[in-house]
């Protein structure tokens, strides 16, 4: 997938690849929607839907959405280059090119790609850099008076991406850091592992049913946007969760002032779609917790003056953008990792710089730039190619290297 220039290989113990193409950082959703786009481009319209195939399930489980990446990808014919690790990419005034360099991350026994087993760094150079790493790229560890210094030595702290199954925690006292859907279904395998969680719950927060009248509630919040202001549906589904699941503040979860779409929309917080934890909330089985003031040995002090027992700890406490970490570039990007520009105009820097799955509406948002970000390079590159078949017969079509 990469045409590389010769003379510039093994310079100074770097291997430099020439990309015919947008280098695209990530190949999650978002990484593969612009890489499929941008293959179809030259025939017909075809890119990332926003929708599974339609014999998963509405909600499908973390091994379904990876089977339908894997098979997205090889139905475009796209082959992302896995274990290697951006390092940074910046733009060099002087070429007018993107610079990307990589460093190679841990790889299988087994494994013969050659470019994940190289011993040193590549560095990518291109026209075009697509950023695609994504809002949750790195997770979130917040520092906590006494945490480290009190369980951290006996590895009794775990962050939820690491979490498994409850097995681990059968019998002990589990305090979760965080209510949003991850910690809340923690919460909840904890119980049906006989854990006992306690759960941390700071901010105020939007639980809706997953389902209402056997329909999707978000499949129901999309169809009611198409006649509906976002006021009014977030007014629906509110009322429609009140009369499924009841008053949730009584169980110790305040929601806020916001409905939940305009949360959403603007602040990138998702809702809670309750799969049984309210359940076991009201029966006692998930303890509701305020916000933590610090951890003792073995204990834990909580805003309000309890004190806990708790044996493990888990933290449920989100992710990030990492693009600050690597991008070195000032004016497009912000300094929490999100386009400055916003929805729908967050897809385009300067330079031939882009974004994609920054827009914090999901999969439709994602679609959005991925369509933007196609046509726009496209068209560039067919324009140069035109010019340049003049003199030499080569680089037929638009190459992208993931």
């Amino acid at each position: 997938m990469v045409r590389r220039a010769p003379e510039t290989e093994e310079l100074f113990g770097r291997r430099c690849v020439w990309v015919n193409g947008p280098i695209i950082v990530g190949a999650g959703p978002s990484g593969l929607a612009v890489a499929a786009c941008l293959r179809e481009r030259g025939c017909r319209s075809r890119c990332w839907s926003g929708r599974t195939a339609s014999h998963y399930p509405d909600y499908p489980t973390k091994r379904q959405f990876v089977d339908y990446l894997q098979a997205y990808a090889a139905r475009f014919a796209i082959a992302p280059r896995f274990g290697q690790a951006v390092q940074s990419a910046r733009f060099d005034d002087t070429s007018g090119l993107w610079r990307v360099r990589t460093t190679p991350a841990a790889a299988a026994p087994d494994d013969d790609d050659d470019d994940r087993r190289s011993s040193g760094e590549v560095e990518y150079i291109g026209r075009w850099v697509v950023v695609a790493t994504g809002e949750n790229a790195e997770r979130v560890a917040p520092e906590i008076e006494g945490l480290a210094e009190c369980f951290g030595a006996a590895a009794a702290v775990a962050h939820v991406a690491d979490y498994k199954r409850g097995e681990a925690y059968r019998g002990k006292r589990v305090l979760v850091v965080g209510c949003g859907n991850s910690g809340m279904e923690v919460c909840l395998d904890l119980c049906e592992h006989n854990a006992f969680p306690a759960m941390v719950v700071r901010d105020s927060i939007h639980v809706l049913p997953r389902e209402v009248l056997g329909k999707s509630t978000f499949e129901m919040a999309v169809l009611l946007m198409k006649w509906l202001p976002l006021w009014l549906v977030d007014k629906i589904l509110l009322f429609l969760a009140r009369i499924v699941l009841g008053n949730v503040e009584k169980l110790g979860l305040k929601r806020p002032k916001n409905g939940p779409l305009e949360l959403k929309n603007t602040q990138g917080r998702t809702p809670v779609l309750d799969i049984g934890a309210l359940e076991k909330i009201k029966k006692a089985e998930i303890k509701v917790v305020p916000a933590i003031k610090r951890f003792l040995p073995g204990k834990v002090e909580l805003v309000d003056g309890q004190v806990l027992s708790i044996d493990s700890v888990i933290l449920a406490t989100g992710y990030r953008s990492n693009v600050p970490q690597w991008l070195q570039e000032s004016e497009f990007f912000s300094k929490d990792g999100f386009p400055k520009e916003p929805f729908p105009n967050s897809w385009k820097g300067r330079s031939g710089l882009y974004a994609v799955g920054f827009t914090r509406r999901g999969l439709s948002g994602t679609s959005s730039d991925a369509i933007k970000i196609a046509a726009d390079i496209s068209q560039v590159w067919k324009e140069e190619t035109k010019q340049t078949k003049r003199l030499v017969a080569c680089h037929r079509r638009c190459i992208s290297q993931i």
